[in-house]
This record gives C-alpha cells, sequence and structure tokens, in this order.
C-alpha cells in the first residue's frame, strides 16, 4: 500500500471511530423552577425513613423534607411519587472511574504513574467526563463517584465527582480530597518458576526498608511543610502540605490486622487520622480502631477470603460486623464499570446482619463523611444538594432497583446510556423480524 493510501486509511478509521464513539447525551440544564415530589417514601441517609414524604428543592440545593406536608402552590412544579421511593445519590468510593475506558487498550488508562512517590499526581485532571460508563452507573443511582490513582506506595489525590458535567472543571465537588497510599506487605510468594526461593527474612528486610523508605518520605514532606516559601518548589512534599494541616484526607490501603495497626500508627505519628481501605481483617481490632477513630472501607462482599483457613462467609458478614460494632463504614467495588452494583453489593450485606438503612448508609452519607463533603451531600437533609433519585421500588435490591428520575443538584438527568440504546436497537429488530 503506497504511503498515501496508508495515511487515508488511517484517517478514515479514525473518522469513523470518532463518528461512532459521538456522545449524544447532553448534561442536564441548570434547575429554574421549584420542584416538590410527594408522596414517596424517603430514605433520608441517615438511618431515618419519611413515609408518605415530601421534598421540597430549588435552585439546586433542598429547601424542607417534611412528611405529609402542604406543597405551596405558587409556581412549583409537582412530581407525583406515591408507593415510590426516594433515596440520596449513591458514591462510588475509591474508583478508577473516569480514568479508564477500555481495559485492553493501554491509551485509555489514566490511572497510574510510574515511580513509588506520586502525591503530585492529581487524578482530577484526568477524569474523562466523555465517559461512556458513568452514564450506565447513573441508571442504578449512582451519581457521585471518588476518582482514584493507583500505583506506587503513595499514589496521588483522588477527588470526588458528580456524573453529569462538561468537563472535569464542573464535575468537581470536591478536588484533592484524599491522598493515597498503599501500606508496604511481606509477600507470601516466595518463588516460582525460573526464580529462586527468597527466605522470609530477605522479605521481611525488604518490607522493613520500604517503610523506613516511606517514612523518610513522610518527614521530609512534613519538614517542608512546616517551612516558609521554599527558594526550590518540590512539587511531591507541596502536595502534602495540605495532608499535614488536615484539609485532605490520607487513604491508606492495607488488608491484615498487622499491616492496619502498623499504618494506623505511622499515620498518628505525624497528627493523622487515616482511613483505611481494604481492611479484610478489620474485625479482629474493633476496638483499637474504635479507639482510633477509623473510618473503613471495606471491599465488595461478593468475594473470596484472603486466606485458606478463613471463614469463607467473611467478606459477606466483614461490613456488618463493622457498622454494627459503632465504626463508620463505606463500601466500596473493584473496577469502574462494575460500580453500577454497587447498590446491590450493600443489599447483600443486609442479607448478612446490617440493617437495610445503616446498608444504604455505608454508600451515602457514611462515604460522604469519608470524603469530607457530608456537610452538602450523603443525605436527604434541608440545606443539602438536590442529588437524589426517585426508583418505584427497594434501590438495594437488583430485582426491584429502577430509577426513574435522577437529580443532581436539583438538575433533571438524562438517564439514557449506551447499554439502553442498544437494547432498545436489537429489541426493535428482533421484534421486526418475528412480525
Amino acid at each position: 500500500m503506497h504511503t498515501k493510501q496508508y495515511l487515508f486509511s488511517l484517517v478514515l478509521s479514525a473518522t469513523s471511530l470518532m463518528c461512532f464513539a459521538q456522545a449524544n447525551i447532553s448534561p442536564a440544564k441548570k434547575q429554574n423552577k421549584t420542584i416538590a415530589i410527594t408522596g414517596a417514601t424517603v430514605h433520608v441517609g441517615n438511618g431515618t425513613v419519611i413515609e408518605n414524604g415530601t421534598v421540597l428543592f430549588a435552585n439546586g440545593k433542598i429547601i424542607s423534607v417534611t412528611a405529609d406536608a402542604q406543597v405551596p402552590q405558587d409556581d412549583v412544579t409537582r412530581i407525583v411519587a406515591t408507593g415510590k421511593h426516594i433515596y440520596p445519590g449513591f458514591i462510588a468510593a475509591t474508583t478508577n472511574l473516569g480514568l479508564t475506558e477500555i481495559e485492553a487498550v493501554k491509551a485509555t488508562l489514566d490511572f497510574q504513574e510510574i515511580g513509588d512517590f506520586n502525591s503530585h499526581i492529581r487524578s482530577i485532571v484526568a477524569y474523562n467526563t466523555d465517559s461512556k460508563v458513568p452514564a450506565t452507573l447513573r441508571s442504578n443511582g449512582i451519581l457521585m463517584a471518588q476518582p482514584t490513582p493507583q500505583g506506587g506506595t503513595v499514589s496521588g489525590s483522588s477527588s470526588v465527582v458528580q456524573l453529569d458535567a462538561w468537563n472535569w472543571e464542573d464535575a468537581a465537588l470536591k478536588t484533592d480530597d484524599a491522598m493515597h497510599m498503599t501500606w508496604p506487605v511481606t509477600p507470601r510468594f516466595r518463588g516460582g518458576f525460573g526464580r529462586p526461593q527468597q527466605s522470609p527474612e530477605v522479605l521481611a528486610e525488604r518490607t522493613q526498608a520500604a517503610v523506613a523508605q516511606l517514612t523518610s518520605f513522610f518527614t521530609e514532606a512534613k519538614a517542608y511543610s512546616e517551612m516558609g516559601k521554599p527558594d526550590v518548589i518540590n512539587t511531591r512534599f507541596e502536595a502534602m502540605k495540605k495532608v499535614f494541616a488536615g484539609n485532605e484526607k490520607l487513604f491508606i490501603a492495607a488488608e491484615s490486622q498487622k499491616d492496619i495497626v502498623a499504618a494506623v500508627n505511622f499515620a498518628k505519628k505525624f497528627g493523622i487520622t487515616p482511613v483505611i481501605t481494604g481492611a479484610d481483617e478489620a474485625y479482629l481490632i474493633i476496638d483499637f480502631l474504635k479507639d482510633n477513630n477509623i473510618t473503613l472501607v471495606v471491599k465488595q462482599p461478593h468475594a473470596l477470603p484472603n486466606n485458606n483457613d478463613d471463614d469463607v462467609n467473611m467478606p459477606y458478614k466483614n461490613a456488618a460486623i463493622l457498622a454494627n460494632a459503632g465504626l463508620n463504614v463505606v463500601l466500596s467495588i473493584d473496577g469502574y464499570w462494575q460500580q453500577r452494583n454497587l447498590p446491590f453489593m450493600a443489599g447483600t450485606v443486609t442479607a448478612w446482619g446490617l440493617d437495610k438503612e445503616k446498608a444504604l448508609s455505608t454508600i451515602t452519607l457514611n462515604a460522604a463523611k469519608a470524603m469530607g463533603i457530608d456537610k452538602t451531600t450523603g443525605s436527604i437533609e434541608t440545606g443539602k444538594d438536590a442529588t437524589f433519585f426517585i426508583s418505584t421500588g427497594d434501590a438495594l435490591d437488583m430485582r426491584t432497583n429502577k430509577v426513574e428520575q435522577a437529580f443532581i443538584q436539583g438538575r433533571d438527568i438524562n438517564l439514557d446510556n449506551l447499554h439502553k440504546q442498544l437494547d432498545k436497537k436489537f429489541s426493535e429488530k428482533y421484534t421486526t423480524e418475528k412480525k
């Protein structure tokens, strides 16, 4: 093939892909009328349920949430939701949503940087509002997310976004809400085909060296944060200033009880109360966690235990055990497109010992508290953002979750998505063929 023909083919292919990928769902316009939703069961998100409730909101904010309230007659749009349910928008914690699109295409992956200490990395600037995935999540009630960088020891800062925006500036609810790091662990794998066996002592020394390196990084960063204006800006240390000042949370990934204790004690040395993510063995050290006021972001219950001798049902029971003990528990799920199953993970937790409204809190108000946005969202309360949805049934049950209408900061968002469009397209095709 001649060079000109080859280049023409490339341009034609790229144009075809762009046409195929054109977005056809625009972000909703700003709320311009006062709206009252009446007759629904309102699940506030803080454990309270209001039967036959009325939610009144204007200019993107909730004006009142009452039972059997009289609706003002002057220029108020009324939505009758008798027999239906209103829930706060669900929040997807610690996800790479918007940072990746197609797992098999490297060019669409933007959630990890090279290196061990990447505190200067900010996920928000890489967040892709044109992704096809968020629209599929909104249809199940996930209206907010925490796009999180991954990889290395210190991965960088996450931000909290709402899932209906033109660009990342529009999407941002809170930028740089948390710095994320992974606690160094001793690997269980000691060798394999073509690899020499490594002794437990060697592996332990490697872990100790990693912890020492991490300690050195935090010590230098803290000293830097206490300086005046430095002559030379260190971007990695500069990014840690908000963590030491208490303006940005520190999320530490740790699984075993030993690593959780070590991670908490490490953070305390620097005056930080961390949020622990993963937390598979947190149920073994509940008193320690309560004494240190630790919030936990636990993994999805649909998983296998880490150890062969663990209770096979522990992943299902973990969140309930921790929440019933009085800890602030947030439920998360791996990946990005899988986030659409987040409410059903919370539903599973209710079958293993957690009250349904408490389970709802693990993906609403508890998540908002962990991310520092609970004053503006996470529950349906007066003065907060009007970010919630109407479901015809129980939103934590995959059999009855049917999101009929959703609002983000008062904006009535479009619940169409690529999945629905494909379903409609091929349903019509085969219905026509049968006729």
